[in-house]
């Protein structure tokens, strides 16, 4: 934070005073703009998208192509498509898949075989064995922060914001993410954010891990809580 000058908060009582902070301009969040094609996590991909408008009607924009990068490259379609919309200002995860170890394989040794050693190697990957996701965003504005939680790799994080289709720009992307990294999701405005994405394996129950996701619920009132659990 920069130093306030004393001067011109001498109004304020000393307390108030100590407690000002001023907001640092010199720097803005991360857009999916800034961060596509840059791979920090192994195996995340984020890709530019290219929304076009339509004068008077609203605006089109492809998803994928099967058959062209970037799912191309990385050898991944979905087996399922899905889609869900987030109420404005509401939060998602973190959210964790289990990642998929070969039989007599330490698994810190096969993620650094799977995205060191032989990282271009995508016939490796057991994307039928494992959730990886790939995500889409239609319409509001998300912001996304994902963990590497995979043994033996760097725990490396990223937050950036990815906008929808309905914000067309830089930041309009595609987002890919491994099974074994953690993910959250932040409607970031007070717009919904409604999302289309495909999974490598069908829907699993048992293979959605949960980590601090309480954001989800949301809470009772102190008094039904009490009542509830005391009866009066």
């Amino acid at each position: 934070m920069g130093k306030l000058d004393a001067a011109r908060w001498k109004g304020l009582r000393p307390a108030a005073a100590a407690a000002l902070e001023q907001r640092d301009y010199s720097t803005s969040p991360l857009g999916a703009g800034d961060v596509a094609g840059k791979e920090s996590i192994p195996g995340v991909v984020v890709f530019p998208r290219q929304v076009f408008p339509q004068a008077h009607r609203g605006f089109f924009g492809e998803l994928a192509r099967r058959d062209e990068p970037p799912l191309s490259d990385i050898g991944l379609w979905p087996a399922q498509w899905a889609s869900a919309r987030m109420f404005g200002g509401t939060a998602k995860g973190f959210h964790i898949h289990p990642p998929h170890i070969p039989d007599g394989e330490d698994p810190a040794a096969w993620f650094q075989k799977l995205f060191v050693e032989q990282k271009n190697d995508m016939s490796l990957r057991p994307y039928d064995r494992e959730q990886w996701d790939v995500m889409f965003f239609v319409s509001g504005l998300a912001e996304m922060i994902l963990v590497d939680e995979r043994a033996g790799m760097p725990r490396e994080v990223m937050q950036f914001f990815i906008d929808g289709d309905n914000h067309g720009g830089a930041d309009n992307a595609g987002l890919v993410i491994p099974a074994g990294v953690a993910h959250a999701l932040r409607a970031a405005s007070s717009e919904d954010v409604v999302m289309v994405y495909g999974t490598s394996t069908t829907f699993d129950p048992d293979a959605e891990g949960r980590i601090g996701s309480a954001i989800e619920k949301a809470p009772l009132p102190l008094d039904w809580a009490r009542y509830i659990e005391g009866g009066g």
